[in-house]
Formats: C-alpha cells, sequence, structure tokens
C-alpha cells in the first residue's frame, strides 16, 4: 500500500500501524469483564498483566540490570525536570547541568528553585550546535549529580558518547530512547517522555537505580516522590492505563522488528538520507547541528531566507509532509525521524528536497 501523507511531527509523534491496529482491536473486542483496557480498573489482574508486560518488554529491549527500578509517571519530561531536583537536592547543595539545548536549559532552570545549579557547559553562545568535547568535560566533585540531555530535540544535536562522572549521572532521554543502545549501567537515572519512541503523550518513564533512589530527600510531597512509586509498582493514584498498555505494544512491535540493534541500523540509514541532501547543497540547505554530533532523531535546518522557507513549507505539505515547520524559537525546519517513522517516507522527502532546490536554485 502506497502511503500518501508522513507525520515528521517532532511529538506526539508517529506510532506504529500495526500498533494502531492492535489498539483499535482491543477497544473492539473487550476483554472477558465485557470492558475495553481503557475502561478496567488500575487495580485489576488483567491491568497488573499489562503493566508487568510493559516493563518486561522495556527491561528486555534496554537490557536493564536487575538493581534498577523502572516507573511510569503520568506527566512528560517536564515533570521529572522538578521532581529529579525535587528529590535529590537540598538548598545547600549544587547539582551539575550540561546545557546543549532548549531543554536541557529548561531542566537547569527548575533545578534552581532547589538548589544550586552550576552549568558545567553551555552551549547558547553558539546558539547550541554541539555537544562539548567529552575531555573538557569536567564534573565538580561535590556535586549531587550530573545531568544531561542525550538528544535536543529543538536543536538537533545528540550525544555519541556517555558523559563520564564520579557523581550520579541522570540522563534526558526522551527523544532517542530505543533508537539505539542505551548504556544504562552507566547511569543513576534515566527518564523519557513517551511521545517520541515509547508511546503516547501523557505518561514518561523512569529508569532508576536502587542505590540511588534509597538517596532521595525523606518526606518528599507524595505525587511528586520516587519513593512512593517505587513502593506502590507506579501505581500511588490512577496511572495512565492506556499509556501504558500503548508502550506495552510498541515493545512487543520493536521486539517483532529486531530491538533496539535493528532500529539503531535503520534510524542511521533514514538519517544519512536527509543529511547526504543537506551536505550535497550546503549553499541552499542549512544545518543547524554541527556534523559531528547531528541528531539522528530530529534533523534541524533552514534556508536562505524566508520566502525559499515559505515557498518550501507550503509545497511540502501539498507533497503529504506534514510537521516539518521547527520549533517557534529555533524556526527553520525539523524533520524528526523516529522509529516507527517509515524510510520510505524519508526517501521521499530526499527527492523532495533535492527537486525544490533545482526548481529554486
Amino acid at each position: 500500500m502506497i502511503q500518501n501523507s508522513f507525520n515528521f511531527s517532532a511529538g506526539p509523534a508517529v506510532l506504529p500501524s500495526e500498533v494502531k491496529l492492535r489498539a483499535i482491536e482491543e477497544l473492539e473486542k473487550n476483554g472477558a469483564e465485557g470492558f475495553s483496557v481503557m475502561e478496567i480498573s488500575h487495580r485489576s489482574d488483567r491491568f497488573h498483566g499489562i503493566l508487568g508486560a510493559a516493563e518486561n518488554g522495556l527491561r528486555r529491549l534496554l537490557r536493564v540490570p536487575s538493581n534498577y527500578r523502572i516507573l511510569f509517571i503520568s506527566g512528560g519530561a517536564s515533570i521529572n525536570f522538578s521532581m529529579i531536583p525535587y528529590n535529590f537536592l537540598n538548598s545547600d547543595e549544587s547539582a551539575d547541568y550540561v546545557v546543549t539545548g532548549y531543554w536541557g536549559d529548561r531542566a537547569a532552570k527548575e533545578a534552581e528553585r532547589c538548589g544550586s545549579v552550576k552549568r558545567i557547559f553551555d552551549g547558547s553562545g553558539d546558539g547550541f550546535r554541539t555537544v562539548p568535547d567529552p575531555l573538557g568535560l569536567i564534573p565538580n566533585s561535590g556535586s549531587r549529580y550530573l545531568h544531561y540531555c542525550a538528544n535536543e530535540t529543538i536543536q538537533g544535536v545528540e550525544f555519541d558518547y556517555v558523559p563520564k562522572s564520579e557523581r550520579p549521572l541522570v540522563c534526558d532521554a526522551s527523544s532517542n530512547i530505543l533508537s539505539k543502545e542505551l548504556e544504562i549501567g552507566k547511569h543513576s537515572l534515566i527518564y523519557a517522555s513517551a511521545q517520541k519512541n515509547i508511546g503516547p503523550s501523557g505518561i514518561s518513564v523512569v529508569i532508576i537505580k536502587d542505590d540511588f533512589l534509597a538517596e532521595a530527600l525523606p518526606n518528599r510531597l507524595s505525587s511528586l516522590d520516587y519513593n512512593v512509586f517505587a513502593k506502590n509498582d507506579s501505581m500511588p493514584n490512577t496511572p495512565n492505563t492506556w499509556g501504558i498498555f500503548i508502550i506495552r505494544l510498541v515493545c512487543d512491535w520493536l521486539e517483532s522488528q529486531g530491538g533496539v540493534d535493528a532500529m539503531s541500523r535503520m534510524n542511521r540509514q533514514k538519517a544519512d538520507l536527509i543529511y547526504g541532501v543537506i551536505d550535497e547543497f550546503s549553499d541552499f540547505y542549512i544545518g543547524h547541528a554541527k556534523k559531528d554530533c547531528r541528531s539522528r532523531m530530529n534533523i534541524t535546518f533552514s534556508l536562505p531566507n524566508d520566502s525559499l522557507e515559505s515557498s518550501f513549507l507550503d509545497e511540502a505539505e501539498r507533497k503529504g509532509f506534514h510537521g516539518l515547520k521547527g520549533h517557534r524559537s529555533q524556526g527553520g525546519f525539523r524533520a524528526s525521524l523516529y522509529n516507527a517513522f517509515p524510510k520510505e517516507g524519508v526517501e521521499r522527502l530526499a527527492e523532495f528536497m533535492k527537486d525544490f532546490r533545482l526548481k529554486h536554485s
């Protein structure tokens, strides 16, 4: 079947067709009780099976060691911007933040509400075009933890290494989790909003090491306390049951596709198609990120002037390429190529970009 419309949105993003079909079937067939998964109690045995399957799927795909907990928390990555310092940073303590884009900056600003934040790298002066040299990234010995964003969706900048730190390492992996190998054991906490590669919006996944969880500050507000979520199997209150069900289906789909290793190879191929056009016509397509840290998930670029950008967007929409407009803070264009985005759509966008350049050169 030929697809005529493609969703390049940065999030909520494209879901696998197989997952959407299975979700529709679930709503229609109901269970033994006569209710769909959207209607059943989160305390029921049926939902406990779904919750366990979602957790185990992520554990297998990401090779999560047994000394890590996997938590499902309602809300996106932003709720964890607050929860991390709230749980782990006293007012008289400091935390290190590596700021390579919009979301790293947001996380650092939120942490400043709880304690002192030291930006050991800040790429804002260069327009957030790069990540730090690993040898030049020096954490503070007394910091409570080191935080970084593995992939910046807005600027299109991605780490290709894990920062070294003797202090607990915290990672926002929202936009590239499950897209390539993630070295869990080097981190104390990894969090990710689901709406890129895991599932729908409105839920986030937290992977936290047992010994780091034990260091959380006591007597936190229960709705923001990681320990409360851990002690209650992610259900101190009613969780996003539908979101967790979709996560389970996405895990099933990923395993059927060959897992994270297969996704990593495909994502590199997809990204190379667009970056190949940008490099071939570098006088026309202006890539934002430096070549050594280009994101495979979010390809950001601009054109020489506003008139060309307006024409590009109009023609792209008519061709069925949706969601290419860049974030309001960045401008230009952004092609988000998450796991579920079909290679066919990338190939067709690359051809469109070549044709558009020849037409307007």
